[in-house]
């Protein structure tokens, strides 16, 4: 088990929406730290139930012991969104205190279901991160197999991946309505791996796939709702130059782009462990901002002649700028765009992030080992 930094206040009186993708720990979170106290488990993934209460939502509180003061879970709520307006009742002529885990707010959305109009705290879980796992990270396997906890705890780390590809990514989307045609969407999975750490452009994937635009930008849709993709907007704060105004694309985790994404004989390592390397930082910028609930936001900046970097970490207190890259040694050259930025923003802290042993101090730009950088995104999270 690990030392999550995730935390909700269970103790109190409030009601609480987990969201976060399949597979990052909600449900084990929750019987950890509920296993002492009085709790009622509704768990939506199980046939018998998800039929009853997809029929009758109104049962729920047939669940419930007159007088109940301890939490009531329901996992992966968004399989009954109608359950929503009953919960909403409850809370308010019962008083019980919820918590609803969810792996997609779609199908809540699709329905217009109730999201509890603020009587429901918002959280998300996301994958692992180093300052959880300690002296368990290790680079070469986070860029291989990602940061899931099940790539922690399985004997075949490999096998679990290619399972939840299959049975979520693919089985379970059609299963849910969310697209007709699985073959398409394969398709169009495929090729957004291609996409990682690249700006959209909806209309390439369309011709390259075979598949009608307007069902593209749906697919992404679908990714984005089901948290299992994130897009990283452009830098334009106060901006000095004319920049690039698409977003890019990123999966949610490093090990489920890896083994979405086709390797053949042309596909360098350095091509696929660079892209990698940016999907450890942001899936791991991510996280702590949500965990240490701040406000920072995650960028990146491209001018329209090409000049960029690769995330602008933007919060109250601080403007951090970091290029990743994939090289042990670091020159003059890899440091143009932060040099660019930094006359933009002089106040920027700027960071290096690459897979040599040393800390280098370059002007004012600090080269880090890419691991000891992760360690430091804690501080320039605030």
């Amino acid at each position: 088990m690990f030392n999550r930094l995730f935390f909700i206040p269970l103790e109190t009186t409030d009601s609480f929406f987990i969201f976060g993708p399949r597979g990052t720990g909600k449900t084990s979170w929750l019987k950890e730290h509920l296993q002492d106290q009085d709790h009622i488990y509704i768990d939506l993934l199980e046939p018998s139930t998800h039929h009853a209460l997809q029929a009758y939502p109104e049962r729920l509180s047939e669940y419930i012991p007159a007088h109940y003061t301890g939490r009531i879970v329901i996992d992966e709520i968004q399989k009954v969104p109608s359950l929503l307006d009953e919960v909403h009742r409850l809370i308010e002529a019962k008083k019980y205190r919820f918590v609803l885990t969810g792996s997609s707010a779609r199908k809540l959305k699709r329905h217009g279901a109730n999201l509890l109009a603020g009587r429901a705290i918002r959280y998300t879980m996301h994958p692992l991160v180093i300052q959880e796992l300690g002296e368990q990270f290790e680079l070469s396997k986070a860029l291989k197999l990602g940061l899931l906890p099940a790539v922690y705890n399985y004997q075949d780390p490999a096998g679990y991946l290619s399972t939840y590809i299959d049975v979520y990514m693919r089985e379970e989307i059609i299963q849910e309505g969310l697209v007709r045609d699985i073959a398409a969407f394969t398709r169009f999975l495929e090729v957004a791996s291609f996409l990682q750490g690249q700006v959209i452009n909806a209309s390439a994937v369309a011709r390259e796939t075979g598949i009608d635009r307007q069902a593209v930008k749906n697919y992404f849709s679908i990714l984005y709702d089901l948290l299992i993709a994130h897009t990283l907007p452009v830098f334009s704060k106060r901006a000095k130059r004319k920049l690039v105004a698409t977003e890019k694309f990123y999966f949610f985790d490093a090990g489920v782009y890896q083994y979405l994404r086709p390797k053949g004989f042309l596909d360098t390592l350095d091509e696929l462990q660079g892209v990698g390397l940016e999907t450890l930082f942001y899936q791991s910028a991510l996280a702590l901002i949500a965990y240490q609930k701040r406000n920072t936001k995650v960028f990146y900046w491209k001018t329209e002649h090409g000049v960029e970097v690769d995330f602008v970490l933007y919060g109250e207190k601080q403007l951090i700028a970091v290029e990743i890259k994939h090289n042990r040694t670091i020159h003059q050259k890899m440091l143009t765009g932060l040099k660019h930025f930094k006359e933009d923003y002089p106040m920027a802290k700027c960071f290096v992030l690459y897979l040599g042993n040393h800390s280098l101090y370059l002007s004012d730009i600090t080269v880090l080992p890419f691991t000891e950088g992760l360690k430091r995104l804690m501080e320039w999270v605030c």
